[in-house]
């Protein structure tokens, strides 16, 4: 009798603690990107996806890639880069601090892409790598190859280009590789970082893209990186501690300027209680920011089936 009462005993609080470990109903997450996957590190199975194997630009979700690139290099990150023509952005026409023959170390050019999304910085990475832009974007998409992400392609080293492509599935096997570089882990989660550029000797004064790393001190982000252009909308990948586990997080295509954050806190939630609350029921704005992303979506379907 007394070991049928240990039994049921011993059975009864392996269900309560089987319950209480067991995942959230991803039914109970609602989030206003149009393609989403959260992923507990290590694990193949994924806790929620939404489209996650829906091809994309992913903006400067690419310079994860760069660093891994420019690392894996063993190129010294104390020598001097100097920033030329060739780094202009002819695409996009985006601006940038980093003037025409300011010269900064390789490893601050690597800091203040990651952190700021700095695309001056990144194309002046790839333009020092041996045999230049060219070689180094080949070398990215052979590290893509090698980590088997097979629906991720590039053609630059900053992401301005719409056909720096990839999933939600992907870029999580992505983040996961980045982290394994400890400079890419405190790079990305720099609140913000000032250096002294030369010859001028003007400082300068960058923030971190992300505002969960600047301001929110209820996160515990390990990596993350941000990512904008039309065709790409808002983007956001993040590695966090959550309940004393790490999750990977990744948001695309996310309309209006907070909705990916505004996601990213959704799925907290979510981890912590099982509930996420509503995302922003006005929704006029999503519909038009995706027109671009649907058409570039067909547009390389094809272009990723070749690979």
């Amino acid at each position: 009798m007394k070991h049928f009462y240990f039994i049921a005993v011993i059975t009864f609080f392996s269900l309560f603690l089987g319950a209480a470990e067991a995942a959230p109903d991803p039914a109970r997450l609602k989030l206003a990107s149009d393609r989403a996957l959260v992923l507990e590190k290590g694990v193949s199975s994924p806790l929620y996806e939404k489209k996650a194997d829906s091809v994309s630009s992913i903006a400067s979700l690419t310079k994860l890639m760069t660093a891994m690139v420019v690392l894996d290099s063993g190129l010294s990150l104390d020598e001097a880069l100097d920033v030329d023509g060739d780094d202009l952005d002819d695409l996009k026409g985006t601006h940038s601090r980093l003037r025409i023959g300011y010269r900064l170390t390789r490893g601050e050019m690597l800091r203040l892409a990651l952190m700021s999304s700095e695309n001056r910085a990144a194309a002046t990475l790839a333009r020092h790598y041996p045999g230049g832009c060219e070689a180094f974007v080949a070398e990215m998409n052979a590290k893509a190859y090698q980590l088997g992400l097979k629906q991720t392609s590039f053609v630059d080293s900053t992401g301005l280009s719409p056909e720096n492509i990839s999933t939600a599935r992907d870029l999580a096997a992505l983040v996961q590789a980045a982290a394994r570089y400890p400079l890419i882990r405190e790079y990305t989660t720099t609140p913000q970082y000032s250096v002294e550029s030369e010859p001028s000797g003007r400082v300068l004064e960058y923030r971190n893209s992300n505002r969960l790393v600047r301001t929110d001190n209820d996160w515990d982000i390990l990596l993350q990186k941000t990512g904008y252009i039309n065709e790409a909308g808002r983007c956001l990948v993040m590695l966090v501690k959550i309940a004393q586990k790490e999750f990977v997080i990744v948001l695309l295509d996310s309309a209006g300027k907070y909705t990916r954050l505004g996601d990213a806190k959704r799925i907290k939630s979510w981890l912590e209680t099982g509930k996420s609350g509503s995302p922003p029921k006005n929704k006029s704005n999503i519909a038009e920011g995706k027109k671009s992303s649907a058409a570039l979506t067909k547009k390389t379907a094809k272009k990723t089936a070749k690979k």
